[in-house]
């Protein structure tokens, strides 16, 4: 030791390694966090489910870098170092059907397609339209319903001869418009009057367009 020098103090020197050391692990956990943020991918329990991580907007969270977890497609999760945010996907909810929803069924009947023309030839002279016009009838239901009193679509709720839409619109003709097919033919003609003016109007527009 030089003449005049201070004596160096152990115990400072103990307490600045101490500190030095505290700090370099103070670091590496640091980094070590950093990574795992980076880096995250979850994983469900339950269902085996993995997250996938993207780089989205950071506007959620005032300017913090973020990163959008989607978990399985259920659910998200974006996570700045400030906080997160869980969004849930809605569940996707299925239209009840016609039938269904209605609660309504065909009735138990048996048609009778021959005793339902008959009438419907009657009723077509009645309105004075030419017996051409009965066999477009003729075709047109036939194609709609085969002449079934209880021709019933599940699919669009159409029934009846006419193949109405829904069904009962066919009570302003009569309420026995389930199982009786002169009511049926009788609001089935006003319809096709009402809107193509004949049978073989209505007839031509299913031919182009396979409905009427």
């Amino acid at each position: 030791m030089e003449q005049g020098a201070t004596p160096a103090n152990p115990a400072r020197a103990t307490a600045g390694t101490r500190s030095a050391l505290k700090q370099g692990v103070t670091v590496v956990f640091a980094f070590c966090a950093a990574l795992g943020f980076v880096g995250i991918n979850l994983v469900d329990p339950n269902a085996g489910a993995t997250a996938t991580t993207d780089r989205v907007s950071a506007d959620r969270f005032g300017g913090a870098e973020i990163q959008e977890l989607q978990v399985d497609g259920e659910y998200t999760i974006d996570a700045s170092r400030e906080s997160y945010v869980v969004e849930v996907k809605p569940a996707k909810v299925e239209p009840a059907s016609t039938s269904a929803s209605s609660g309504w069924a065909p009735p138990a009947v048996t048609p009778d397609p021959g005793s339902a023309q008959a009438y419907a030839a009657t009723a077509v002279a009645a309105r004075g339209w030419a017996p051409t016009e009965f066999d477009c009838l003729v075709a047109l239901w036939s194609k709609e319903s085969g002449w079934r009193v209880n021709a019933y679509n599940a699919g669009s709720g159409a029934y009846g001869i006419p193949q109405a839409l829904p069904g009962s619109k066919m009570a302003s003709a009569g309420a026995d418009w389930e199982t009786n097919a002169a009511t049926q033919v009788e609001w089935g003609l006003g319809y096709v009057q009402g809107r193509y003016g004949t049978p073989c109007g209505a007839w031509a527009h299913s031919q182009s367009s396979g409905w009427y």
